[in-house]
């Protein structure tokens, strides 16, 4: 069964491999661009913000001090360029936001009135608005439970430079159209949303393409993304699902799989689980490891007792092992990270919100074997070296760390409505009941000035012990 799994992963990656990145209208099979040395760094990256000198301009000194210009958020509005911006607020509506948040009455009146300072103030001030909703969500902070994703957006188009650039284009509404998410799935919700009738649903809608502006507006050209109350993974490139994979997901409550945005660093084969102080001294592990040397032998146990009586307890890479035979690495505060398990028919259940926090991936020596090669390959003829190496390294039974020389994102998204892996506009349960605070937040009024990180706690995880 091994041999068949590698053989699988390596078919996998060398139709990657073997095409173009520019082919985008072939086959799913087909379409994975090459990796080369040119996708070192992926498109989903966050961007550095821009240096003060390099986004603000001229410091001067003044008494002795460094002062800062600071862009402007006010503009100067022509009559034409502030009725662009007037026709374009009912437009909000097709992207699931409320043109009712946009003052088009006041600015209508200001319109009215004429050139000069009032209507610079108030359309700058909608404009900005307007920009904040559709590129970085309406949502507020606080009313996205367990989010811990920094959407990179408002430091790769700061909102002074699309102002400044509208006005000296007087582009306003082609300004507005770029800040749209590209992912296809907040194209079909648009649509979706075009057609709905029913209120609850019409809700839901808008809800899950607030989402969408949450996550950086391109994710990249290739990627891994798990929708949480779906149980799917999916591998993609350029826009196409490539594989996708069920998943074991956080159960709900302290234990529930937090959203995040990580960079895999390296495929970890035959992993070791340290066992939290929880289970060691909380459960009694630690005393029935030392007490009974036999039992945890069988069970890959080895303790370790410092001269303090703190017990520390290891459990060997195995096929007992809680991780399975390997996990991508991708370092967080959260300690969440993707895995095998020994427990494989838990994927046939319907409900697999079932694990500890950290998600569970079926077909996993596959996905690791593909990430080993997509990760270090840079051409079909690297494909086989690699393919030894690592086949060694899982036969050998030894924790091995294998670098990814190309990373790559993975998005851990939540998502109650969407696309499935089969193409088909669907509903998903709300596993965390995180959908009524978004409803809750588009229907009230809307909130300036907002946060761009949560200040909700890391999710603490307890374990990822075996489910029998």
């Amino acid at each position: 069964m091994k041999h068949l799994k590698i053989i699988t992963g390596t078919a996998i990656t060398a139709a990657i491999l073997a095409t173009s990145a520019g082919a985008q209208d072939a086959a799913p099979e087909s379409i994975l661009p090459q990796v080369g040395a040119q996708q070192a760094a992926p498109a989903a990256q966050p961007k550095a913000a821009q240096s003060v000198d390099e986004a603000f301009g001229d410091i001067r000194m003044q008494s002795g001090e460094v002062v800062q210009e600071v862009p402007s958020l006010e503009g100067v509005w022509t009559i034409s360029q502030a009725e662009d911006l007037l026709a374009y607020i009912p437009g909000m509506k097709a992207e699931g936001l409320n043109p009712s948040d946009y003052r088009a009455s006041e600015l209508k009146a200001a319109i009215a009135a004429g050139e000069g300072e009032e209507l610079n103030r108030l359309a700058s001030e909608i404009f900005v608005w307007m920009v904040e909703d559709l590129r970085d969500g309406r949502t507020p902070m606080d009313s996205r439970r367990q989010w811990f994703v920094v959407d990179p957006d408002a430091d790769r188009m700061p909102t002074w430079k699309l102002l400044e650039d509208a006005l000296a284009s007087g582009d306003i509404t082609g300004t507005f159209a770029s800040l749209n998410p590209v992912h296809p799935d907040y194209s079909a919700m648009r649509k979706e949303l075009a057609t709905a009738t029913d209120p609850a649903r019409i809700k839901l809608i808008r809800a899950n393409m607030d989402r969408w502006r949450w996550l950086p507006q391109d994710l990249g050209k290739q990627y891994l993304v798990t929708n949480v109350p779906e149980y799917m993974l999916r591998l993609t490139v350029n826009g196409k699902i490539i594989k996708s994979y069920r998943t074991v997901v956080g159960k709900p409550g302290r234990t529930a799989t937090p959203q995040l945005a990580e960079m895999v660093e390296a495929v970890i084969y035959n992993p070791t689980w340290t066992v939290p102080q929880s289970i060691v001294k909380g459960e009694g592990l630690g005393a029935k490891v030392l007490n009974n040397p036999s039992w945890a032998r069988s069970a890959g146990y080895k303790a370790t007792k410092g001269a303090n009586g703190w017990v520390t307890v290891v459990q060997q890479p195995g096929p007992n092992n809680s991780l399975g035979l390997m996990k991508l690495d991708m370092p967080n505060e959260h300690a969440i990270f993707l895995h095998d398990t020994p427990s494989r028919h838990l994927f046939n259940q319907d409900n697999r919100a079932l694990s500890h926090g950290c998600i569970r991936v079926q077909g996993a020596r596959e996905l690791a074997m593909t990430m080993s090669m997509l990760g270090n390959a840079s051409s079909r003829e690297d494909i086989p070296a690699i393919q030894q190496e690592v086949s060694e390294i899982t036969t050998s039974g030894e924790y091995t760390r294998y670098e990814m020389k190309k990373q790559w994102p993975v998005y851990i998204t939540y998502f109650t409505m969407g696309t499935d892996v089969n193409g088909e506009m669907r509903t998903f349960k709300d596993l965390y009941d995180r959908d009524a605070p978004v409803l809750a937040a588009l229907d009230a009024p809307r909130v300036s000035d907002r946060a761009r990180e949560t200040s909700e706690e890391a999710v603490e995880i307890i374990d990822d012990m075996q489910i029998s």
